[in-house]
């Protein structure tokens, strides 16, 4: 027989025989020397070897106060091979000063303990949660839905924090009436596209709402106002993530190789790519994206299909892409019957005059260098 189980039992039972009979000081001072002793030798331990302080460890976290517990939280959080068992006793304590350090740094804990944690403890644990370098979707999802404003905008403004589209749906109805969390929103690295302009016309629509309701005489410039604000943060470049600017080189190159069709657009749209979608329609129609999103996210139906028409698109194309923007949108379903009517009755002549309109329209309402 191995000579290890022997090793392992004699210092479980020293161990014993230190909590049962000795003094709160004589715990400690035994948990530091274990601690030390892990942390020196950690990087070359064994699993077997890491188990065995699993063992030691678990009986001392029963038998230490608080202050004890939250030190040695704090020296295994950063291991990467610190005792499993240990880190999820500690991150499971009710005691945010020992399971914060854990739940915050430890690279050890899964998302099973995450969400157990994330489900059923207080804000203060969710807090700490959602500093952590990476976020799955599904435990982001629970930080959303349970946590308080300052767990929302600090799982937020996470870069590593793993949004899903309904998480966005959320926040973006959410942040119609928090600015902060609309600004932590709009600072995301790689927000798609198409909750960008959403939260810009939320958020505007707010603005809109409160400068009318206070200046009254003025509704009309300050609809104005917003709406240019609107158009220069869609064409700022800080509006433009890199997998926008990869879907737009993208839509270039098709359409500089003459394989730019109605075929793609329709795969676009019903892939939910609004970046590649958007651009294509608008390289189709020979107008700056810039131009298409503020038609395609800010007019109703008819601007969309004005653009269309011009671009020459079918119109299963323009079904497609009508679809797509209720979804994104989350608006009722347009009436595709009237609009095939309509489509179909339009003169692209007629769509060149207003697309023309929208043109000048915007060259009126853009930044001067």
């Amino acid at each position: 027989m191995s000579a290890k189980p022997a090793r392992k039992q004699g210092l479980l039972e020293e161990l014993e025989d230190t909590l049962a009979h000795g003094t709160v000081a004589r715990r400690v001072e035994t948990l530091r020397k274990v601690t030390d002793l892990f942390v020196d030798g950690a990087a070359d331990f064994a699993d077997d070897q890491v188990a065995l302080f699993d063992d030691v460890f678990e009986c001392l976290i029963d038998h230490i106060e608080v202050s004890a517990r939250a030190l040695l939280a704090r020296r295994l959080a950063p291991l990467a091979s610190a005792p499993p068992r240990t880190l999820h006793r500690l991150a499971d304590d009710d005691a945010i000063e020992v399971a914060g350090p854990v739940l915050s740094k430890s690279e050890r804990l899964d998302d099973a303990a995450l969400i157990r944690t994330a489900e059923t403890k207080s804000q203060a644990h969710l807090l700490a949660i959602s500093i952590r370098r990476v976020l799955s979707r599904a435990v982001t999802d629970i930080l959303l839905r349970r946590g308080n404003d300052e767990v929302v905008h600090s799982t937020v403004s996470n870069p590593g924090a793993d949004l899903s589209d309904s998480s966005y749906d959320t926040l973006l109805d959410r942040a119609a009436l928090d600015e902060n969390l609309a600004a932590c929103l709009a600072m995301r690295p790689n927000l798609p596209r198409h909750h960008y302009l959403k939260l810009v016309a939320k958020a505007s629509a707010t603005v809109r709402a409160r400068l009318e309701a206070a200046n009254p005489k003025l509704a009309q410039e300050v609809s104005s106002a917003v709406r240019t604000a609107g158009r220069r943060a869609r064409s700022s470049a800080v509006a433009l993530t890199s997998q926008t600017e990869i879907a737009h080189a993208l839509v270039r190159s098709l359409h500089a190789d003459g394989r730019l069709d109605d075929r793609l657009v329709v795969q676009f749209t019903e892939q939910r790519k609004f970046d590649e979608a958007n651009a294509a329609v608008a390289a189709l129609a020979n107008v700056p994206v810039a131009i298409a999103e503020s038609i395609m996210i800010e007019s109703r139906a008819e601007g969309v299909m004005i653009l269309a028409k011009v671009a020459g698109l079918s119109w299963p194309a323009v079904e497609s892409i009508i679809r797509m923007r209720d979804e994104l949108a989350g608006s009722a379903p347009t009436d595709l019957i009237a609009c095939k009517a309509t489509y179909a009755q339009l003169r692209r002549s007629t769509a060149q005059q207003v697309l023309r309109f929208h043109r000048v329209q915007d060259t009126a309402t853009a930044p001067q260098a």
